[in-house]
């Protein structure tokens, strides 16, 4: 980082994990970015988070095991059950490891019927 950079929210919190959960959060955000560019970056509920037109669409944390994604809603998961079945999950976080990081089509799916529930 040169002088004078500043980090940002997320930066800091990554800054702070083992480096095989770093590397995997670090390409969830890319993802979500290259998903939703006009994303805000933000912190919600301590975590990194993703808001649209001031709603929070998308998280993530780094946990004990591996990592998880949450979508911000108790539905999103359950509307996509065919898709995220083969991942260990709650109602409201999806979990991976980071030798097994999501793939951009489900990170698509996710943001895609997570935006669609807030326009409802």
């Amino acid at each position: 980082m040169t002088t004078g950079t500043k980090l940002s929210a997320i930066d800091d919190y990554l800054s702070g994990l083992p480096e095989n959960r770093r590397a995997a959060l670090e390409d969830l955000r890319a993802k979500i970015r290259a998903v939703v560019p006009e994303a805000e970056e933000c912190i919600s509920y301590r975590m990194p988070a993703f808001r649209v037109n001031g709603i929070v669409i998308a998280g993530f944390r780094a946990t004990a095991k591996g990592c998880s994604y949450y979508p911000f809603s108790g539905s999103t998961l359950r509307s996509l059950a065919r898709d995220v079945g083969r991942y260990d999950q709650t109602k409201g976080s999806l979990h991976f490891s980071s030798d097994n990081p999501l793939p951009i089509a489900l990170v698509r799916k996710l943001i895609k019927v997570r935006i669609a529930e807030t326009t409802e």
